[in-house]
């Protein structure tokens, strides 16, 4: 008997699931290998490896080299986004936003280094596969924020400050821990940043950051009870 039109959402959702995962499962592992080998010197073959699936499959989802690599650019950088999405809004307070855009921003360093440092290759590289992002739904998102920050400043939440600006040096600082993490990992006499390293920096940019909060407050003292 044939299956109703009703039996259809539900099996093409069977469907699918394993589509959505496997393209995930690629693109998780392009992620590293692009970031340790570039575009150049990357072959689809290292990523089929990389990710436990035939080499058929990655060009079964992805026809060419370069689709695959805009593919995991786009996923990395909407990962990326929904950060600040997320946290600085004008729904929440000045001082919540920040913290919890740092923080989200530093554990993305922390977990996910070689997504930054690929960003930070291709932007060297001349950006050719992500101007359209840069000039398009990146200057949008960024508008968006500072609308936001205007919003705080009008409501007398925080001090004058350019917010496209204050924007890049927290892109900065918090980047800084996954692009440059071999750098400081030696300046501090170890082979890799550790968990207490992230949370460190973590206050310390939250300390620089609040500086345009009305009411800054030192967070490098914890409150006892």
């Amino acid at each position: 008997m044939p299956s109703s039109t009703a039996d259809r959402p539900a099996r093409n959702k069977r469907t699918g699931m394993p589509r959505q995962n496997n393209t995930r499962q690629i693109l998780d592992a392009a992620e590293k290998v692009f970031a340790a080998h570039g575009l150049s010197g990357t072959r689809m073959s290292d990523i089929a490896e990389a990710s436990n699936l035939p080499k058929a499959n990655i060009h079964y989802y992805f026809r060419t080299k370069e689709d695959l690599y805009r593919a995991t650019l786009q996923q990395l950088l909407e990962d990326w986004l929904g950060d600040a999405t997320r946290w600085l809004s004008a729904d929440r307070s000045p001082r919540e936003g920040l913290e919890g855009f740092i923080r989200s921003k530093m554990e993305f360093s922390r977990l996910r280094p070689e997504a930054s440092r690929l960003f930070a290759h291709e932007l060297l590289s001349g950006g050719h596969y992500v101007h359209g992002f840069l000039t398009g739904t990146l200057r949008r998102h960024v508008e968006h924020r500072r609308e936001v920050f205007e919003q705080w400043h009008a409501a007398g939440l925080i001090g004058s400050v350019d917010p496209t600006h204050f924007l890049f040096c927290l892109w900065a600082m918090t980047q800084a821990y996954a692009d440059m993490q071999v750098q400081m990992a030696a300046v501090l006499g170890k082979s890799r940043l550790g968990a207490k390293d992230f949370e460190t920096g973590s206050q310390t940019i939250m300390q620089l950051a609040t500086s345009i909060l009305s009411d800054p407050v030192d967070l490098s003292v914890k409150k006892t009870r």
